[in-house]
């Protein structure tokens, strides 16, 4: 995503901001609407309903480490959406990218759907539920380039929305930016983001977990992320086998030694200044 000031407008039709929510930048054509699946026969009632779109259905697995999306394309959004309420369950919100000019051809949703699912698979933050990779087709440079146009004014409103589906974790910074976790055996390095604590790939992770952490909820989360491979055996220890973004410092922590810690205590920097010190009770504005 490209990184600029922009504007971006919200316009809640019901009032309600955890209803219908729509988003675009007003000097652009696209548009996405935000439909939890209890509203989703209000939005069938929108003129918006209408047409073809691209469009997005999250869920949270109930044993996935990671939020589900399914990625589609159609030129009949009502009709698909109907199907998908019937046939899908893991769904709890939809968000639909429209043309605000309904100019959307069959070739630029074929285009846009393909290329939504190899950035959301390259990101690596949801869980892609698509059995393909979408339809590769022979396209001019001009509407591969007008197609790229729309795909970052759509991938700036859905991170708006609330949903980061193409953003990487962010890239490593220098040695300072770094917080490690070496209790108990592991060898982990993470950095404090706005979204949390992102846990580094190749980072290593005790082992065992203690009695005490079997009957808490981050044990299920740890075995969550055992089973999708984002953490993998490796001798006597687990191994981050990518980028992971935890919510908190003391969820990143617990999952790396495998009992309930402190995280703000746990990860210090390469001076051996822990992150309380060094964020909470660090240099004010």
């Amino acid at each position: 995503m490209s990184i600029r000031a922009k504007t971006i407008q919200i316009f809640l039709p019901s009032g309600d901001p955890q209803g219908i929510r729509q988003a675009e930048i007003t000097t652009r054509i696209v548009r996405l609407i935000e439909v939890p699946r209890k509203l989703l026969k209000d939005f069938l009632a929108m003129p918006e309903s209408a047409g073809g779109a691209v469009y997005f259905l999250f869920g949270e697995g109930e044993e996935s480490a990671k939020p589900q999306v399914y990625i589609g394309q159609t030129g009949d959004l009502k009709k698909r959406l109907v199907k998908h309420q019937k046939e899908k369950d893991f769904w709890h919100r939809a968000v639909v990218m429209l043309s605000r000019a309904d100019s959307l051809t069959t070739t630029h949703s074929l285009y846009l759907e393909r290329l939504c699912i190899q950035r959301a698979k390259a990101a690596g933050r949801y869980t892609v539920e698509n059995d393909t990779n979408g339809s590769k087709l022979n396209t001019t440079k001009p509407m591969e380039a007008e197609c790229e146009e729309l795909f970052e004014t759509g991938e700036s409103l859905m991170a708006t929305l609330g949903f980061p589906l193409f953003e990487k974790p962010a890239p490593v910074g220098d040695a300072a930016n770094l917080y490690f976790c070496t209790a108990a055996g592991a060898d982990a390095r993470a950095q404090y983001t706005a979204e949390g604590m992102a846990v580094l790939k190749g980072s290593k992770a005790r082992g065992q977990v203690t009695d005490s952490f079997k009957d808490k909820g981050f044990h299920a989360l740890r075995k969550q992320l055992e089973a999708a491979g984002v953490l993998e055996p490796a001798g006597d220890q687990l191994i981050f086998t990518e980028d992971y973004v935890f919510k908190s410092p003391s969820g990143a922590a617990a999952i790396v030694v495998g009992n309930n810690m402190n995280g703000w205590i746990s990860w210090k920097n390469k001076d051996g200044k822990t992150l309380d010190a060094a964020v909470r009770q660090g240099p004010q504005a």
